[in-house]
């Protein structure tokens, strides 16, 4: 005999989704049934087409109320939940997971957004119509099997059901839980139950109030030993102390929790981010590689923990501990994985750093983005113009793309082409967005175009003293030995982007001016150095420091990373030791670590793994070193 199926659902406006729905699910449920809340629009015409078990519920702010009023109409064997921003994917046969006639079944429910990013999570969603299964809570409304001891019986279904509500914008989420909140604090009043509790966390969490998630997850902890959320409790409590500065806390959290649950995919990817942050770069790779390993699974999820989001995090691990050929390659498998604007983002930004050639990127980025359409296209335009690529250029010109006048122009200054630039000039008239101040102060340096300054002015809110500054750095004076803060940050910049654009000459130029007024921004420089790989100009510039200053713990730091990543192992050794001895910290312990981890003086490694151990418990690749 086959089981029947009544679909339940509660509506309210929801003319746009509601279709899509119901045409979902319509041939594999005997009976639909809509309650709707107050529809102002045409859903309740829509749903007509479908079915004439239409009913009206005066909406009292009570979710579980409105469920267990649509559930109450249900005939069938068997009640299948959904929401009209849900729909089944196709390709899956639902009376088959009742062959078992198990009480309820727990579906994975894939939450899409509009950045194109998705997120699993589990639910039950389809159940016995019995009248002792009915729904609690006001919001987050459930089954009443958390807390229920009639020992039901439960399964997992193979169909797959897809979320699309989320992800108008992270305002719009974020007014949804403002609009919530009095709901959900009710509901912790009047029934402070672990899952109440673990809501309510959630609640803060999603308003980013981490104070606040911590005392509900914190409470709501110990009434929730072996609940199905448990392990997202505390993935979403080490998250949440991290970022109030308790790094070891949470890490201390998830040491225990992943061993407790080894196949929580997003357990591993967080506990790998906590590491990174905190410089464990070692624990970091080895999480995330984990994570590559698990694919992505648990209980809760975000799509691509278990493949391309780690693959772009080992990719940051990697350029952090200065192997900047792995970290491309970890760049590529994200591509491989999964073209999203997202890594697409990710790996323009890298090749500023790298000076990739232009062929290259070219290359990679047909082979890697699918232009189906104008939209992609234009995406492809915005990420160009927002980094400020020089490929800009060369796409509106294969395309033949009419861009607004300001992005023409700056195509052209970024472009890496001199007589590109020359027409900027000609055309720096429509240059009038604030947006565009530093674009037009590259311009201006570049041909030391005095009629441009007062220009600058209003697009970069620079004083009078300000562009006296700006004067004198156009024709070759000194510059003062004290600038604002803003002027300091934009000369930067501009070095930044002279780089960019290969003008070495015109880097020098500046770089030499900003010395001679002050010797720290040394510093500042061979730190920009180091990003854009001109190490040896970096070492050259910060051995000079050290020459005059040899007990420079900034100086002394990026000279032994430099040196470290540049092979030069001996000098490298002498400038993380005396870190060790004058500022010790993990990072410095765990590449004093690398460098002696081949040699053979077996002694020393056993006593650094020691001292590490005892320093930082937190750090789990120590205990699992073998000699």
């Amino acid at each position: 005999m086959t089981n029947t199926i009544s679909l339940c659902m509660i509506v309210k406006d929801e003319e746009s989704v509601l279709e899509r729905c119901l045409d979902s699910v319509k041939e594999f449920v005997d009976e639909i049934i809509i309650v709707d809340t107050g529809s102002i629009d045409r859903t309740p015409d829509i749903a007509r087409k479908y079915t004439d078990k239409i009913y009206s519920f005066e909406w009292i702010n009570d979710f579980s109320a409105a469920r267990n009023e649509s559930i109450g109409y249900a005939t069938s064997d068997y009640i299948l939940v959904l929401d009209a921003d849900e729909y089944l994917e196709s390709g899956y046969e639902l009376k088959k997971d009742l062959q078992e006639e198990l009480d309820f079944y727990v579906f994975n429910i894939k939450n899409t957004t509009n950045q194109g990013t998705a997120f699993n999570h589990t639910a039950v969603r389809l159940f016995k119509n019995n009248f002792e299964l009915y729904y609690e809570n006001r919001l987050h409304e459930h089954l009443n099997i958390i807390d229920n001891h009639k020992n039901f019986i439960s399964g997992t279904s193979n169909c797959l059901i897809v979320h699309s509500g989320y992800g108008d914008s992270n305002k719009l989420e974020e007014k949804k839980v403002n609009r919530n909140l009095p709901l959900m604090k009710l509901e912790v009043k009047e029934n402070p139950t672990g899952y109440n509790l673990f809501n309510m966390g959630k609640t803060y969490f999603g308003l980013h109030d981490y104070m606040k998630a911590i005392e509900f997850f914190k409470r709501s902890y110990p009434l929730s030993k072996d609940r199905m959320y448990l392990p997202e409790l505390l993935t979403k409590l080490a998250y949440s102390l991290a970022e109030i500065g308790q790094s070891d806390e949470a890490l201390s959290i998830l040491r225990d929790a992943t061993s407790i649950y080894p196949n929580e995919t997003e357990m591993k990817y967080i506990q790998g981010v906590i590491y990174k942050n905190a410089g464990y770069y070692r624990d970091a790779e080895d999480c995330f590689l984990r994570c590559l390993e698990l694919g992505d699974q648990g209980t809760a999820v975000t799509e691509g923990s278990g493949s391309f989001r780690a693959h772009l995090e080992l990719s940051e691990v990697y350029e952090l501990q200065g192997d900047l050929s792995e970290s491309y390659k970890k760049k590529i498998q994200a591509l491989e994985t999964k073209s999203s604007l997202e890594i697409i983002f990710n790996y323009l930004e890298f090749t500023l750093r790298m000076n990739q050639p232009a062929d290259e990127i070219i290359q990679n980025i047909k082979k890697f983005y699918k232009m189906d359409n104008i939209q992609d296209l234009q995406n492809l335009m915005n990420m160009l113009y927002g980094l400020r690529h020089p490929l800009l250029h060369y796409y509106l010109e294969k395309f033949k793309i009419e861009a607004d006048a300001h992005i023409n122009v700056v195509s052209m200054i970024y472009s890496k082409d001199k007589q590109a630039m020359k027409r900027a000039l000609d055309q720096s008239g429509n240059i009038t967005k604030e947006e565009n101040g530093e674009d037009l102060l590259l311009l201006a340096y570049a041909f030391k175009e005095m009629t441009l300054i007062t220009q600058l002015q209003p697009l970069m809110n620079l004083g009078s003293k300000e562009l006296k500054v700006i004067r004198m750095l156009f024709e070759g004076k000194a510059l003062p030995g004290s600038m604002s803060v803003s002027l300091e940050r934009a000369f930067f910049v501009l070095c930044e982007k002279l780089i960019i654009i290969e003008e070495f000459d015109l880097f020098q130029e500046l770089a030499e001016k900003l010395m001679e007024s002050k010797r720290n921004y040394k510093i500042t420089l061979s730190k920009l150095l180091k990003k854009y790989k001109f190490d040896e100009l970096a070492i050259d510039l910060l051995t000079t420091l050290y020459n005059n200053e040899n007990s420079n713990i900034e100086v002394i730091q990026l000279l032994g990373d430099l040196c470290f990543r540049n092979n030069y192992l001996e000098d490298a050794t002498f400038f993380y030791n005396y870190l060790k001895k004058n500022n010790p910290n993990y990072q410095v312990y765990e590449r004093c670590f690398e460098l002696i981890k081949n040699s053979n003086d077996e002694f020393e490694k056993v006593q650094l793994q020691k001292e590490i151990s005892k320093l930082y418990p937190t750090a789990l690749w120590v205990a699992n070193i073998q000699f």
